[in-house]
């Protein structure tokens, strides 16, 4: 295990810069998470840490070794990818020996952690079976196993889970969870999908076009986001963001930004911002209704209780307490503070 830094690290592919001056220090067992959409640079980010891609500028340092110019099998780090890169002629324990035989381990010593990684992912009665034999959550633990097998300082994902379906995408992700806290192993997650993003990372590292727009906890991020972008990434349903008079709130040229979820129907107190609005679309959720609102030429949406239930074509009061509107500069799309 070891602590992992990016200091300024920039990635040029000709005249296009993939990763801009990212500095990030990971620290020794933290599990932190590169999010972004695609294209934003946190796949190449993390294929310099592996030593898959070459660094034009920075340097990345795992533990106190600097590693720009280390062969990739020589950085002690695993990566698991989105394929799972299984041997198909293989049963499963010779998949997880495969890269222990490689490297000249005792017979004993490559049992010994093929027998315990096994057990770890619940793999003990499948070591006999071929890939083609196992469903797909299946075989992503065996993916996770010949990483966990080697025993490196770091384990480096790169949308481990975005192969499985809805249901088992959220099984696996509590397993990876679960077994990086037991293994304590610094690792680097990267996912395009905020949700993923939000319950497994200490803390998150969002990315927008090769640059860093800010990193924190998943809490942080939430809560006190540092501009419109990270504001509008992190959370399902999106942030509404809006210009600031339409609730009447801030100054010239500030946006109001406020979460679904902290919208309530009619007029609060004089400590919210209220505002009438057309409601167009409500998806019923069982437990909560979604409501697509019109408010002058934008469209804002409410997450509410589900009693009372709204009615599309009708004009309604909602209201959001001042506390929860996040102001930004519009010039910069920077956040200013809070209209409370």
């Amino acid at each position: 295990m070891a602590p992992i830094t990016f200091e300024h690290v920039t990635k040029r592919f000709d005249e296009t810069t993939a990763v801009d001056d990212l500095t990030i220090d990971v620290a020794d067992g933290e599990l932190l998470v590169l999010v972004g959409p695609s294209g934003c640079g946190k796949t190449t980010a993390l294929r310099m840490l592996a030593g898959l891609e070459e660094i034009t500028e920075g340097r990345i340092l795992i533990g106190d070794r600097v590693v720009n110019n280390v062969s990739p099998g020589a950085r002690d780090v695993a990566m698991v990818f989105q394929s799972y890169a299984l041997y198909p002629h293989m049963s499963v324990y010779d998949n997880l020996a495969f890269g222990l035989r490689n490297k000249k381990l005792p017979k004993q010593e490559i049992d010994r952690r093929v027998r315990e990684t096994a057990q770890i992912l619940g793999l003990e009665e499948l070591l006999k079976r071929k890939p083609k034999q196992l469903s797909g959550g299946q075989r992503q633990r065996v993916a996770l196993g010949r990483a966990i097998v080697r025993e490196p300082a770091a384990f480096l994902m790169d949308e481990p889970l975005s192969n499985l379906d809805a249901a088992l995408r959220v099984q696996t992700r509590a397993e990876i969870l679960k077994l990086q806290k037991r293994l304590g192993t610094t690792t680097i997650y990267v996912t395009h999908d905020q949700i993923e993003a939000m319950t497994m990372g200490d803390r998150i590292a969002v990315m927008s076009k090769g640059v860093l727009q800010q990193i924190g906890t998943p809490e942080e991020l939430y809560t006190h986001p540092a501009n419109v972008f990270v504001a509008t990434f992190i959370g399902s349903p999106s942030m509404n963001v809006v210009p600031a008079a339409l609730l009447g709130v801030g100054g010239a040229g500030q946006l109001a930004g406020f979460r679904p979820e902290h919208v309530r129907l009619g007029a609060d107190s004089g400590s919210a911002a209220a505002y009438d609005a057309t409601v167009e679309v409500v998806e019923y959720l069982g437990d909560e209704q979604l409501a697509h609102l019109r408010l002058g030429e934008i469209e804002v949406v409410a997450k509410l209780p589900v009693e009372p239930r709204l009615e599309a074509g009708r004009q309604q009061r909602f209201s959001v307490p001042l506390r929860k509107v996040i102001l930004f500069d519009e010039s910069t799309s920077r956040t200013v503070g809070t209209a409370a």
